[in-house]
């Protein structure tokens, strides 16, 4: 059941005009954020704990953006199987370029650091409809099915999946063949996998593996987003310059340098356009041994 209404959903939103899709899905948006109290509680204390210095009434316009963004998400990736590199002119396009085309004609591979900000779902599509096929680091879905017919889409265009639970080897194979990895950096983890280091002022517990892969294969750390600019009416693509990691010696040390890195770019890039990440998502959900928790 749960299979056939997705796919009843993706066709009948992939069908509807553009506009018209958006705004129906502005509006499911709005039930959403009104009917799920768990969610905008999860997302105001967010941001309670990231940006102290808003008020409540900037707390609730970041949330509701969110949920919009949510929905007109939804409404392109139902879409996204009729996209070509014609049809999304003027209202995609690519910034930084020239830096990806650089780290990846390296040939040590390219991580791309990315989030829940934004177009999370277009962003490696149309990277791929544009010419450069990329890796993603996902987790499988429950239904088997609806996994295969969600990748189906991604994939379309030469992207390939690598799942969680087997990611690390399928990582360093990447970076030798001078692949391209995204890795959704943004989500709370647990130890060992996660290692704690600041987020928006407060500890965090954050996935290693980009670090150690970086400073394993040498490969290039390059952040990666596309974001919706309402002064342009239209979604960016862009790749910021490429991180630089430390390399001391000493091994854990750098991981944990590097890792930190990584936090400060995505604090940096979800500032600059806040009711484009996901706050609803407990990011600080895993403490400290001997923290109290934060929810």
């Amino acid at each position: 059941m749960e299979y056939w209404l997705v796919v009843l959903v993706a066709r009948t939103m992939g069908r509807l005009p553009r506009k018209l899709a958006r705004l129906l899905a502005g509006g499911l948006a709005w039930v959403v954020y009104m009917g799920l109290g768990r969610l905008r509680r999860v997302g105001r204390r967010n941001l309670e704990l990231a940006m102290p210095e808003i008020g409540a009434e900037e707390r609730e316009s970041i949330l509701r953006g969110v949920y919009r963004h949510l929905g007109w998400q939804l409404v392109e990736f139902c879409r996204m199987p009729r996209y070509t590199a014609k049809n999304t002119q003027g209202w995609i396009r690519t910034e930084g370029l020239e830096n990806y085309l650089r780290a990846r004609d390296r040939g040590k591979g390219v991580l791309v650091l990315t989030g829940h900000l934004g177009a999370w779902e277009l962003s490696s599509f149309y990277h791929s409809l544009m010419g450069h096929p990329m890796g993603m680091v996902i987790r499988r879905l429950d239904n088997r099915r609806l996994d295969e017919f969600v990748n189906g889409i991604r994939c379309r265009h030469g992207n390939r999946v690598l799942h969680k639970d087997d990611f690390a080897r399928g990582l360093l194979k990447a970076m030798h063949a001078g692949e391209t990895v995204g890795i959704l950096m943004d989500t709370n983890m647990t130890p060992p996998q996660g290692v704690f280091v600041n987020f928006f002022g407060r500890k965090a517990c954050t996935g290693s593996g980009l670090a150690r892969v970086a400073l394993k294969t040498g490969a290039a750390v390059l952040p990666g987003f596309m974001v919706w600019e309402p002064s342009e009416r239209q979604y960016v693509l862009r790749f910021g310059e490429e991180v630089e990691f430390a390399r001391t010696g000493d091994t854990e040390t750098d991981i944990q340098a590097a890792t930190q890195r990584c936090n400060d770019v995505l604090e940096k890039w979800i500032r600059r356009y806040p009711d484009q990440w996901l706050w609803i998502h407990r990011r600080w959900k895993t403490r400290p041994a001997g923290e109290a928790g934060l929810y």
